[in-house]
C-alpha cells in the first residue's frame, strides 16, 4: 500500500485547512503530482487500485496518477484530512500561541479539536479504512493518496508507536510512504520517500 500525501498548495506549511473546500494545488503542487505519478510507474509490481480523499488538492493529485497507472481515482471519506473542526483555515502562527498547542504536539492523544476530531479517532477512522482497501484487494499493491496527519498516524500505528508521539514524523508534500498490511503485524517498507520506488519490497 502506497500512501501518497497531496502536493503543496498555497497554503501548506502557514494554514490548517482541514476540511475546507475549494483548497486547490499550487503550481508546484502540481509539478510534484507528476513527479510521484512516474515514481509510482516505475514499479515493477503496477498497482491496481487507487484511492483518494474526497478533497480538491488529493483528487488532483491522484488525477496525474491514475493517468500513468490507467486506473480510475476512486474517493475513500476515510481518507479524508482530520476534521480540525473551528481551528478550519486558521493560520499556524496564531494556533502556535494558544495554550492547547503544547497538547497538539506533546500530548496529542488526549486532545480534540473544538468542535472536530479527535487524534485517537482519526487513527482509528484511517487504520480502519486502510484495512478494508488492503483486505479488499489482498495481495495486491495500491496507492492511497491522503492528508499529513492521517498517514502520520497510520505509519506510527503500523510500527507501534504510541500516539503521543506520532509527531515526530515528518510527512513531506507528495512523498510516499509505503506499507505491507496482510495477515500478521502490517510491516513499514519506507516512510516520506521522495526518492525511486524501483525496489520497494519486503525483505
Amino acid at each position: 500500500m502506497l500512501l501518497v500525501r497531496h502536493g503543496t498548495t498555497a497554503t501548506t506549511g502557514t494554514v490548517l485547512p482541514g476540511r475546507a473546500p475549494g483548497l486547490h494545488l499550487a503550481e508546484r503542487g502540481s509539478v510534484q503530482a507528476a513527479k510521484v505519478a512516474l515514481r509510482i510507474a516505475e514499479l515493477s509490481k503496477k498497482p491496481v487500485a487507487l484511492y483518494t480523499s474526497p478533497l480538491e488538492r488529493a483528487r488532483e493529485t491522484a488525477a496525474p496518477i491514475a493517468k500513468a497507472l490507467h486506473l480510475r481515482a476512486v474517493t475513500d471519506r476515510g481518507l479524508l484530512e482530520c476534521d480540525f473542526g473551528t481551528w478550519t483555515g486558521k493560520k499556524l502562527a496564531l494556533l502556535a500561541k494558544k495554550p492547547e498547542w503544547r497538547s497538539v504536539q506533546q500530548n496529542p492523544s488526549s486532545f480534540r479539536f473544538p468542535e472536530g476530531e479527535s487524534f485517537a479517532e482519526m487513527q482509528f477512522r484511517i487504520w480502519s479504512t486502510l484495512e478494508r482497501l488492503a483486505a479488499k484487494h489482498r495481495g495486491k499493491t495500491i496507492v492511497v493518496v491522503s492528508h499529513a496527519d492521517p498517514i502520520k498516524a497510520a505509519v506510527t500505528y503500523a510500527q507501534g508507536v504510541p500516539l503521543d508521539l506520532f509527531q515526530r514524523t515528518v510527512i513531506s508534500t507528495c512523498s510516499v510512504s509505503a506499507l505491507a498490511i496482510g495477515a500478521g503485524a502490517p510491516l513499514v517498507l519506507c516512510v516520506n520517500s521522495t526518492s525511486s520506488l524501483k525496489d520497494l519490497a519486503p525483505s
